[in-house]
């Protein structure tokens, strides 16, 4: 394969849509194969646009207002990195001849939990818990009550958790259908999921180049109110069990096609699985791989994408803790412990211009055995504050 300079008449490009943190990883990881690359995101000095080499800022769910950018750009790969855009702009992308990752059919899909849901069970088969689809505060109460509480609730389109509640009873009905209203994306419709039996959840990181799928370790991971806080490398599961995952995993990835790296979320009972949700790029959960794999989930996406092999080195067992803000700033400043940097523990600060409560501002990782490793990350994430 050939490798070209940025910022040349023959270079090559991948464009961003959403520029976080795990976005900017990739941008990254793409200048080290001499990639060009663009970042779009809906605000200012988001972290990818931090090192991208070009940026732009724009209503992520404006259609020509993407369309725009892309045709201007004319980028070779097109990433999408959230679920709230414009899908009618990558559909139009595509039909144009760009090369949308994995591809627009897969990122509709995913980023509509009825989509992706509906394409699982009804399609491929999949085993998930029972579900419901609700319209009204009224649809939702009959749906809970069908399906038997407990019921987790969330939006048909969110991202990092938010609109996502729990209801135990009838009585928490009103607030989980407020909490619906908060989501980042559609809250229009909304899907009501049986409380699965579940012994523990991993992501199986699964990575597609065109002519192979490689998993990484199963990822477990602690999650609150519906977003991660703690993660660790590898989850330690029966051969049988990581078997049906894996398999679960590769029948999605080969169901919606593409090429790049996809995030497989699954409830692990026993040696049974149950599929969860699918994201078509790098996953929170995965910034452990940051400290336990030799090509990190950021790396093996972009190998992925340009169709390289897709072999790594899992270094050993390590864990992430995610520090969330406190407070409302314009101007954030996270004060780290030194003791947080040691020989085998480090924190990544994510740079973003503004702070809200529970906002997701850095990581810490730590690498040594993963019970170790998660004491130890839950106390070094103590260590974290806002200024």
């Amino acid at each position: 394969m050939q490798f070209c300079a940025p910022l040349k008449s023959n270079s090559k490009k991948v464009m961003l849509l959403g520029s976080g943190e795990l976005g900017k990883e990739v941008v990254i990881e793409a200048q080290r194969l001499g990639l060009e690359t663009i970042a779009v995101d809906k605000y200012e000095n988001a972290p990818a646009h931090q090192v991208a080499h070009r940026s732009y800022v724009v209503n992520m769910q404006n259609k020509d207002a993407i369309l725009e950018i892309i045709r201007k750009e004319k980028p070779d790969f097109i990433l999408p990195e959230v679920e709230a855009l414009s899908i009618d702009a990558l559909f139009e992308a595509e039909k144009e001849g760009f090369n949308v990752i994995p591809n627009a059919d897969a990122v509709s899909k995913t980023m509509n939990r009825k989509n992706i849901r509906t394409f699982a069970a009804e399609e491929l088969g999949l085993k998930t818990g029972p579900y419901k689809f609700v319209t009204t505060q009224e649809g939702l109460l009959e749906a809970a009550k069908e399906l038997g509480f407990p019921v987790v609730i969330k939006p048909v389109m969110s991202s990092s958790g938010h609109g996502q509640s729990v209801a135990r009873s009838e009585a928490d009905i009103p607030h989980s259908w407020e909490e619906a209203k908060e989501a980042r994306g559609d809250a229009s419709e909304l899907i009501v999921e049986a409380f699965v039996d579940f012994d523990y959840e991993i992501t199986l990181l699964t990575a597609r180049n065109g002519n192979e799928t490689v998993f990484c370790e199963p990822i477990g991971h602690e999650q609150r109110d519906g977003d991660y806080v703690f993660s660790w490398q590898p989850m330690q599961m029966s051969p049988k069990a990581l078997e049906n995952a894996q398999d679960i995993a590769k029948r999605i990835t080969d169901g919606l096609g593409g090429q790049g790296l996809f995030g497989v979320e699954l409830f692990v009972k026993g040696d049974t699985v149950y599929f969860s949700e699918v994201s078509p790029r790098p996953h929170d959960t995965g910034m452990v791989t940051l400290i336990t794999q030799s090509q990190s989930e950021f790396a093996i996406h972009l190998r992925a994408v340009l169709g390289l092999p897709l072999g790594f080195t899992f270094y050993g067992d390590g864990a992430s803790a995610a520090f969330k803000s406190e407070v409302d700033s314009y101007a954030p400043v996270v004060e780290v412990d030194e003791s947080l940097f040691t020989d085998n523990s480090y924190v990544r600060v994510f740079g973003k211009p503004e702070a809200h409560k529970g906002r997701r501002l850095a990581v810490a990782l730590v690498f040594d055995k993963v019970e170790k490793a998660l004491e130890k990350s839950r106390e070094l994430i103590k260590k974290v504050r806002d200024v």
